[in-house]
């Protein structure tokens, strides 16, 4: 399996005219008709008693969508937008294109904190509401959250619980899927003396009715080219504590082997790797267990995963091994 060149391109976070137009909304707010405009009440001065849904559309930004938080920026028309979005809009009103100074709107800020809201992923089954301030914290760690792509290729930006995610990663990047908990893959390159970076194809395994995430790259590891495959769990960090896995590679009468637990893919690709939580082989060491005159890679990683099960009696781990 030859190694993937990644190739990102990052987008830019500063919009455009055009785009900016394309996001305006009308504000819920009122114009203002003080003489210098800077009073931060008279946004609300024509919301009496507002409802909490109505609140909560005055604390959309009409930027983003998201909900706002201190500091909430307004302009001198009253006009509200998040402080994030501010910083992307040329310091200008998206809604009435006038100046944007840095004037706070103290009082949608005031009327937030006595809000008491459900989290946003109330639909995927999250029964908790929250003080509005509480609620961004507790959303960030939700165990209802969507989990991110696994994909390692590249910086794939979709969402989605498991049963989706999998279906993504078979349909749309083409991963290799397999049954059963042990596995025999053999990875080549070559031309290994010229590879610094890469990432080769993931591959995917069901068992105990659970996916894993098979991962093998090189990257430098301080002065030292490396290659390393590591296992992740597509579920939560609690869930994937039940399972271990091994990893073997070897030739010429000598082997390594790694014992370990998958970490979770709501852990990133990127933060596995860089924690070296994995089977980790020097470049060196890996050609020689290739063979040959040591000028191409041909590396075999074999494995399995078990689950561990308590045991009713003395109250140890004891593993349950996969036919």
């Amino acid at each position: 399996m030859e190694s993937d060149s990644i190739d990102c391109m990052a987008s830019s976070d500063v919009m455009d005219d055009d785009e900016i137009h394309h996001h305006q909304l009308s504000s819920s707010l009122s114009k203002t008709h003080s003489n210098n405009g800077n009073s931060n009440n008279s946004s609300l001065s024509s919301v009496v008693h507002p409802s909490t849904t109505s609140v909560h559309e005055l604390l959309e930004c009409p930027v983003c969508t998201n909900s706002m938080y201190p500091p909430i920026h307004q302009c001198h028309n009253g006009h509200t937008l998040c402080s994030t979005c501010k910083t992307r809009v040329h310091n200008r009103c998206p809604t009435c294109r006038q100046e944007l100074g840095d004037i706070r709107c103290l009082a949608l800020e005031k009327v937030a904190e006595s809000l008491e809201l459900p989290c946003k992923y109330m639909s995927l089954g999250c029964p908790e509401i929250f003080p509005y301030y509480s609620k961004l914290k507790h959303e960030a760690l939700c165990n209802f959250r969507p989990y991110s792509c696994p994909y390692a290729g590249s910086e794939c930006a979709v969402v989605g619980d498991i049963p989706f995610l999998v279906t993504h990663l078979r349909d749309d990047h083409k991963v290799d899927m397999h049954s059963g908990c042990t596995f025999n893959h053999r990875y080549v390159k070559s031309n290994p003396q010229e590879v610094e970076n890469a990432t080769w194809m993931l591959t995917v395994f069901h068992c105990f009715g659970q996916y894993f995430c098979l991962h093998f790259e090189a990257f430098q590891l301080g002065v030292a080219p490396v290659y390393m495959a590591f296992l992740r769990f597509m579920g939560d960090e609690i869930e994937a504590r039940n399972y271990s896995y091994s990893l073997e590679v070897g030739g010429n009468g000598r082997k390594l082997i790694w014992e370990g637990t998958p970490r979770s893919i709501r852990d990133s690709h990127r933060k596995v790797r860089d924690s070296h939580d994995g089977l980790i082989v020097q470049r060196n060491m890996a050609l020689f267990f290739s063979g040959g005159d040591r000028k191409e890679l041909k590396l075999r990683v074999t494995g399995r995963i078990w689950k561990e099960q308590q045991n009713p009696e003395g109250g140890a781990c004891i593993p349950n091994l996969c036919s």
